[in-house]
């Protein structure tokens, strides 16, 4: 009979075991997506339509998506309970917590004017381009 997971690791050195451990909690942390975070958050798609004013099936679409507004998903995670913090990282740089993307979103971005007033989540590197 095989040795269950439990028992290789309490033969291992202490400190791989704390390694272990470690890696563990800082995994349990991570979440896939939106559907995990709410479910976490003990909610129901139905309560997340309500605080967010709209219809259960598109909180579903919500949670499909890849890509969207960064007001969208603050709003999101607001409406789970949770509160929205945008950390960027840069080499040789200690981590940056973003407060607002301010009227990035409103300003011309390379000589061209934008069609609407809000800067997806995609748009790291106009973002960039505007801070270079």
């Amino acid at each position: 009979m095989g040795r269950s997971l439990d028992e290789l690791i309490a033969a291992l050195p202490a400190e791989e075991q704390a390694a272990i451990n470690a890696r563990y909690r800082d995994l349990k942390q991570e979440v896939e997506g939106l559907r995990e975070l709410r479910q976490i958050a003990g909610k129901a798609q139905a309560e997340i339509a309500t605080a967010l004013n709209i219809k259960q099936p598109s909180v579903s679409k919500i949670e499909k998506q890849a890509d969207m507004y960064l007001s969208t998903l603050r709003s999101y995670v607001e409406a789970v309970g949770g509160n929205l913090e945008l950390v960027v990282r840069l080499p040789a740089r200690a981590a940056i917590r973003l407060q607002s993307l301010g009227d990035i979103g409103s300003a011309p971005v390379s000589g061209k004017s934008r069609t609407h007033s809000r800067t997806k989540s995609g748009a790291a590197g106009k973002l960039a381009a505007k801070a270079g």
